[in-house]
């Protein structure tokens, strides 16, 4: 299983750095065309802002993963391994349930209703670039099940440790 989450962990990683590396180059060339030609293509913007918000979500994914969000800690790490310290943590992984489950329906919806607009520049179906809410958010929800999981094995390993003594 570990393999799983190396892979994914590469593959998003990737998935970002190339879309930031067309993002930087698509940016780059609007701006050396538009002052030394004084041209500017219509789909460059629109582009590069479909590249930022895929990375966007592809890193907050690969974020979740790494455990690397911005947290306040003070109170867990001061009633950890306390019961109450259990139960704070059990519901700050609940509201991130209920916050990717929402995040999640509700972008699958908004992808499907786009799909039939296209954008004005790309002429692509925006429903592709809506579509990037209900994947980052699956992913999200593959890994915080997995925290969750480790969470429960910790509470286990704790509990069989403090019985055998």
């Amino acid at each position: 299983m570990n393999k799983i989450f190396v892979a994914l962990r590469t593959a998003l990683y990737w998935v970002s750095v190339v879309a930031m590396a067309l993002m930087l180059l698509i940016i780059s060339t609007q701006v050396l065309t538009r002052y030394l030609f004084g041209y500017s293509a219509e789909w460059a913007e629109e582009a590069a802002r479909y590249l930022f918000v895929w990375s966007v979500f592809i890193g907050g994914a690969l974020i979740m993963g790494e455990n690397g969000h911005l947290a306040v800690e003070f109170l867990i790490n001061r009633w950890k391994g306390k019961k109450i310290g259990v139960l704070l943590e059990l519901f700050i992984k609940l509201c991130g349930y209920i916050f990717i489950l929402i995040l999640l329906t509700q972008g699958y919806k908004m992808a499907g209703t786009m799909m039939f607009q296209r954008s004005p520049g790309l002429d692509l179906p925006m429903g592709i670039v809506y579509a990037i809410i209900p994947f980052s958010s699956l992913l999200m929800l593959f890994y915080l099940i997995r925290d969750t999981a480790r969470f429960f094995k910790e509470i286990r390993s704790r509990s069989r440790t403090h019985a055998n003594t």
